[in-house]
């Protein structure tokens, strides 16, 4: 056993030798001086600011009509984010839909595991729209139960304006089409109201959505497989998704096989053992 004992030390020390960090390449600063937008959509974009506080001492309107904090909706639990309109003829539903479609597929329960906040840009929205948008994404999402756990909001040009410059969502409305142009995406915020990540886009993975909620809740959702994953993936800021992170997921990798053949020798070494014992009993009697 002393020859194992020193071929599994030396194991470790190979294992060890496996950086313990992936590496990655800095993507390239993107400039938005040079690129010409017609109209409104030159004031249109998404800058991230992963790590900004939220204001959470705004005043809103919820779709009872009753005066709310956008604080009353943090503290516990991440919050699941979206700046949209409710009578967005198009990018906004499809923004909707693709996060309740990809929160359809998690474990995770709104109003138990995390929030959904939706808060209108348009300060003509009352709250009967926002009422209306609540009960068809209820609806989509398809667990009634988890109804407390939807907000959509309504509110006026001095609170939309401070929430929307926090979270990096530069929008601007078109008096020729009489809409909204803005870009889209959604939040993850921590229950302190800080914001985590970025999901770029109007077609969310449930695998992203779900890490980025893990992440948001300081690992008090999830379970080791969760775990595993955020060693093996890492969240891009620069396309919101989280990519393979190839040396940490070779090292996730190497250390399973080798926990599996020690394990494996172990149980061999000991059943040896036990058929060499019982044979010099037997030879004994």
């Amino acid at each position: 056993m002393l020859g194992i004992g020193r071929w599994a030390l030396g194991l470790g020390l190979l294992i060890g030798a496996v950086p313990a960090q992936a590496q990655y390449a800095n993507p390239p600063e993107r400039s938005t001086a040079s690129i010409q937008r017609p109209g409104a959509l030159g004031q249109v974009g998404i800058d991230q600011k992963i790590g900004q506080q939220l204001p959470l001492g705004l005043v809103f309107r919820d779709e009872d009509g009753k005066d709310v904090k956008l604080g009353q909706f943090f503290g516990s639990r991440p919050v699941v984010l979206a700046l949209a309109y409710y009578e967005c003829p198009m990018l906004c539903t499809q923004v909707l839909n693709g996060m309740t479609g990809a929160l359809k597929t998690l474990s995770f329960d709104a109003g138990k595991d995390f929030d959904v906040v939706v808060v209108s840009i348009d300060p003509k929205d009352n709250f009967r729209l926002a009422a209306n948008k609540k009960q068809s994404y209820v609806e989509h999402y398809g667990r009634p139960q988890t109804a407390g756990g939807w907000h959509f909001l309504t509110g006026t040009e001095a609170s939309i304006k401070p929430l929307a410059e926090a979270i990096g969502f530069r929008y601007a409305y078109d008096a020729n089409l009489k809409q909204y142009a803005h870009g889209a995406a959604i939040y993850v915020a921590t229950p302190s109201g800080v914001v985590a990540r970025y999901l770029l886009g109007i077609d969310f993975a449930p695998r992203d959505l779900r890490l980025a909620l893990v992440e948001a809740s300081n690992n008090h959702l999830g379970s080791v497989t969760d775990q595993v994953l955020l060693l093996c993936y890492h969240y891009d800021p620069s396309v919101g998704k989280y990519g393979v992170a190839i040396l940490n997921a070779v090292r996730v990798g190497f250390v399973a096989t080798v926990t599996g053949f020690l394990a494996f020798l172990f149980v061999s070494v000991r059943g040896e053992r036990r058929a060499n014992n019982k044979a010099r009993r037997e030879v004994a009697l």
